[in-house]
């Protein structure tokens, strides 16, 4: 497998595929010729996670988890974690690279209970 690589995992009960995967499309978009892998998983109830893998003996990084950091990062916020835990000598653009107060798109409210489709 590629390397490195980053993984999104989210809830599909909660309708956070199209969230997903515009987020992949935007560390694409900044890191196209860095990252070698970036890839969407269904996972559990409420869960949104970014996880990064340097290399394949390495250990998960953890870059974003909605319960933990409080919502969802403004994708501005989740660029520089890739960049400084995954991909620290990669150039960016400077608006990747300046500091931003605000983290998160929305609250890091809890969600409601998920409910199954009919």
């Amino acid at each position: 497998m590629p390397y490195p690589k980053v993984s999104i995992r989210f809830c599909t009960r909660c309708k956070w595929n199209l969230r997903s995967a515009w987020y992949v499309q935007e560390l694409l978009q900044t890191f196209q010729d860095s990252l070698a892998e970036v890839s969407l998983i269904p996972g559990e109830t409420g869960e949104f996670r970014v996880l990064g893998y340097k290399t394949e003996e390495g250990d998960e990084v953890v870059l974003w988890d909605r319960k933990i950091d409080g919502g969802f990062p403004d994708s501005k916020f989740l660029k520089q974690r890739v960049k400084s835990r995954l991909l620290e000598d990669v150039s960016v653009g400077a608006h990747v690279a300046r500091e931003t107060k605000s983290t998160t798109l929305v609250s890091g409210e809890e969600c409601g209970q998920c409910v199954d489709c009919v």
